[in-house]
């Protein structure tokens, strides 16, 4: 089998997958994805296979067209498996849901609704029949989670790159999704804006532990983050290389992280893999 689980541990009885202690709760089972073209059919993905586990923070990273946003695009329902399934629970997933929500790179915010609308637009959308008031509410509670109450009133064009991603993933978690797909979400930002949404990102996730699958280019990002890496071959007919378990204690503490010899053997594992063992072809 190609797929190995990689970590550092002391022994080898301790290295045992967070996926095989947990009941599974996202799945992807022999996942292919294969698209029409007039030279034939080309693969993208080729047989992935992985259990999420509820609450768990999966970080995924390989090289441009290895289907990472494909493989996540079919746990939101916006594509779909060629073979293969994708299980929420015991439900294969079909079609977009509010038990999913995802938050992409360029914000996707309607410019000439406030901060506060474009929130409430998510919120109003699942719950049609609540009260206003409670709705409201809702919208006030989650962009002060973000740090935007002062903003609420702003339209996008008013905003910076960073408060923009705020108010995305504002509007995400309004609706209490089971998972929360981030594609690249930090990507364009700058690096101080960055690492502040990641340790903001992390709180809200401590906080209220929805399950997170994230694409991301930035091994540091991804050990900061995730309890699991992801590691993708090179398409086409790309799969799942390698998981690496990522062993830190949580909360997390950046600049401890950094301090641990653990970490540049994690860092130094994954950097070989995708500029070694998987270079990308030029």
């Amino acid at each position: 089998m190609f797929k190995r689980t990689f970590a550092y541990t002391e022994t080898a009885s301790q290295t045992v997958s967070v996926a095989t202690q947990r009941e599974p709760f996202l799945v992807m089972e022999d996942v292919s994805k294969v698209y029409p073209t007039s030279k034939g059919p080309y693969t993208v993905l080729d047989g992935v296979n992985l259990t999420v586990a509820e609450g768990e923070f999966i970080c995924v990273i390989g090289h441009s067209g290895c289907g990472k946003s494909t493989l996540l695009n079919m746990v939101a329902g916006f594509n779909h498996p060629t073979s293969g399934e994708v299980r929420l629970g015991s439900k294969p997933i079909t079609k977009p849901g509010p038990d999913r929500m995802v938050v992409f790179q360029n914000y996707a915010l309607l410019p000439w609704r406030t901060a506060f609308e474009n929130v409430y637009l998510a919120v109003n959308a699942v719950h049609p029949n609540k009260p206003q008031a409670e709705k409201r509410a809702i919208v006030r509670e989650h962009l002060a989670m973000v740090g935007l109450s002062e903003a609420a009133d702003k339209k996008p064009p008013q905003l910076s790159g960073g408060m923009k991603q705020r108010v995305s993933i504002a509007r995400a978690l309004a609706i209490r999704p089971q998972v929360l797909i981030l594609d690249e979400p930090f990507g364009a930002l700058d690096a101080i804006t960055k690492e502040e949404l990641q340790e903001e990102l992390l709180k809200i996730w401590n906080d209220h532990r929805c399950t997170v699958l994230m694409i991301t280019h930035d091994i540091d990002e991804a050990l900061f983050l995730a309890d699991r890496l992801v590691m993708m071959t090179n398409g086409p007919h790309a799969k799942i290389g390698e998981v690496m378990e990522i062993p830190f204690p949580r909360p997390r503490d950046r600049a401890r992280i950094m301090e641990d010899p653990q970490y540049y053997k994690l860092r130094n594992y994954a950097l070989d893999f995708l500029y070694h063992r998987f270079a990308h072809d030029e």
